[in-house]
């Protein structure tokens, strides 16, 4: 099938205030989408990327308004490095959620009219956990809004095992 063009949106990112607890972001009130990309920029920050220099970004808002970031880890053995959003997506599940509302990417070292758009591995890795939006951050502060399936349409997923 062929899934039309994702929308773009464009949303002003300004921090909201969560603490952290257990490597989950938690506070009064679950994250909008402005804060969660807030949180997915400023998790970038803390990326360790001395071969690319590439600094990513995630922030997930689970089903029950609990937030789980995570940045990109490199290693000078390269098939080791593991990108922002499976940071979280490991966050998220080792403390016990599995339910996602919405992810947002963020790379802070993006090249003029660039997206942050997730890696392939990081699609299939998404497409495990069902459908859900995915946030995506532009140079200039622009965000496309999009969905694991229009990311991966025929993506590998628990139920194409045989039962």
């Amino acid at each position: 099938r062929l899934s039309s063009r994702p929308r773009v949106s464009t949303m002003a990112c300004a921090a909201g205030s969560h603490a952290t607890k257990g490597g989950a972001e938690v506070g009064m009130a679950a994250p909008n989408n402005e804060e969660l990309m807030a949180m997915a920029l400023k998790a970038a920050e803390g990326a360790y990327c001395p071969y690319s220099n590439f600094r990513v970004g995630a922030a997930i808002r689970t089903s029950d308004g609990t937030v789980y970031t995570g940045c990109n880890v490199e290693n000078a053995s390269y098939g080791l490095a593991i990108c922002a959003e499976r940071t979280a997506l490991v966050k998220m599940v080792s403390s016990g959620h599995k339910e996602i509302d919405t992810i947002a990417v963020a790379c802070i070292d993006l090249p003029d009219d660039a997206i942050s758009s997730p890696c392939g591995a990081c699609r299939q890795f998404m497409a495990e956990f069902g459908q859900f939006s995915v946030l995506m951050h532009h140079t200039g502060g622009k965000v496309t809004a999009s969905t694991v399936d229009d990311l991966l349409p025929y993506a590998f997923r628990p139920d194409s095992f045989k039962k």
